[in-house]
């Protein structure tokens, strides 16, 4: 009865003994700045940095010396004190916010059937190409609403459309690739005026689908012609060279240029 208690007892012995040695040689050392990194950041887990979450983001800025402002999230004070805390100097890129490229809602742009399956733009997009008229235009099913961590998108139930709200977008990009028309860039915050319309046609198909959609008349390109180039029949705003005349906004014969991301 000894016998097998003590053999199992040295079994005990023996595996608590190779564990041990296994740890001593195979642990993996953790640098404690990773968590001290990951202690000061905002938390939010959003990936809006690139990376896996907020645990790889500070993994990333201890040993591959990652900036701490490409967090997103980050204020400007609390990227200062990691860059402080790793001694690092830290440079501001010019924040970011989402723009949906469209302003033409259900009453500019009306439903050309009924839809009445998944409320989600890309299930929409599969049945006819969606009900709305313009086959270019904003959805308004909140897939990219239900896609923002920071509740900074919001939909209109009753125009059809998204509106982001650029004081509480963070410019972490999640929604511009789950947009199924790729209506969402990302656009310097700093920005005044946009030109809110995506579709290519040409203006006489343009009005039948929707009353705000650029006819290409390219008279805002003629005021502003460095900032404003058109793309076939489309006025496309060239964000590295933004243009700051509110006046394209007047000139605009169908309204589709906006000095806010709000109010469309």
């Amino acid at each position: 009865m000894i016998a097998p208690l003590l053999f199992m007892a040295g079994i005990g012995l023996l595996l608590g003994i190779t564990i041990a040695l296994a740890n001593i040689f195979f642990s993996v050392k953790t640098d404690p700045r990773i968590e001290e990194v990951e202690d000061m950041l905002p938390g939010a887990n959003c990936g809006g940095c690139g990376f896996a979450g907020c645990n790889a983001f500070a993994k990333a800025v201890v040993l591959d010396a990652v900036e701490p402002q490409k967090c997103p999230v980050c204020s400007k004070e609390e990227a200062e004190n990691i860059a402080s805390h790793m001694g690092m100097s830290v440079e501001f890129d010019t924040p970011y916010v989402a723009l949906v490229k469209c302003c033409g809602d259900n009453s500019d742009s009306p439903e050309r059937a009924l839809y009445n399956g998944v409320t989600d733009c890309s299930a929409a997009l599969l049945v006819a190409g969606a009900t709305k008229s313009c086959q270019h235009g904003c959805l308004g099913m909140a897939t990219c609403a239900r896609a923002c961590p920071f509740n900074a998108i919001e939909i209109d139930e009753k125009r059809h459309i998204a509106i982001v709200h650029p004081e509480l977008c963070v410019g972490c990009g999640k929604c511009v690739s789950v947009c199924p028309r790729n209506l969402i860039d990302m656009v310097p915050k700093s920005a005044p005026v946009h030109i809110l319309c995506s579709s290519p046609e040409k203006a006489v198909l343009q009005k039948k689908a929707c009353s705000k959609g650029c006819i290409g008349c390219r008279k805002c390109s003629k005021l502003d012609p460095e900032s404003i180039k058109m793309d076939g029949f489309l006025a496309v705003m060239d964000y590295d060279n933004y243009s700051t005349n509110t006046e394209i906004i007047d000139v605009c014969p169908v309204h589709c240029i906006y000095p806010s991301l709000e109010e469309k």
